[in-house]
Formats: C-alpha cells, sequence, structure tokens
C-alpha cells in the first residue's frame, strides 16, 4: 500500500449499517488498503469515539510477530548490559 500525502487521504466517506449489522467498505478503501474477497479483518473497539477499527488479520499477525522480535532484542540487549555490569 502506498503511503497517503495527507490526512484527508485517509476517509473514503460513510457507510450505513444494515439491518444485519454489515457495512460496505467503499471501494477506493479496498483497492488502496488491498482489502479482497474473502480477507479476514480483525474488528477493534475504540471505546473514546465510540467506534471501531478494522484490521487485516494477517496484517495485524505480522506486525505483532516484528513487534515481540523488537521486544525480545530489547530484552537480550538489556540481559547482556546487565550481565556486564555485574
Amino acid at each position: 500500500m502506498p503511503p497517503c500525502e495527507s490526512l484527508e487521504d485517509q476517509f473514503f466517506g460513510t457507510v450505513t449499517v444494515g439491518e444485519r449489522g454489515q457495512v460496505v467498505i467503499p471501494a477506493e478503501a479496498r483497492r488502496r488498503l488491498g482489502i479482497n474477497t474473502g480477507d479476514k479483518l480483525l474488528v477493534v473497539a475504540h471505546p473514546p469515539s465510540n467506534g471501531i477499527i478494522l484490521c487485516g488479520l494477517e496484517a495485524m499477525r505480522d506486525f505483532l510477530s516484528k513487534f515481540m522480535e523488537g521486544l525480545e532484542r530489547i530484552n537480550d540487549t538489556e540481559a547482556s548490559d546487565n550481565a556486564s555490569e555485574s
């Protein structure tokens, strides 16, 4: 996904919740974000705005995996630093 130039590029319009709780993600949003038919999206509450955030499940898994790897590197560095100080 190419980076957006401005905050305005982050907005794709409004959607209406149907009787069964369904919403249609605007075509431009799906195209720009690479969301395809059958993709799994993670639904996360955003309580301060009484809203939700949708995120690709695989993208979130990749992010969390890299995040955890970074934390492990920090822990290893700190443990190494503490051992050398002893």
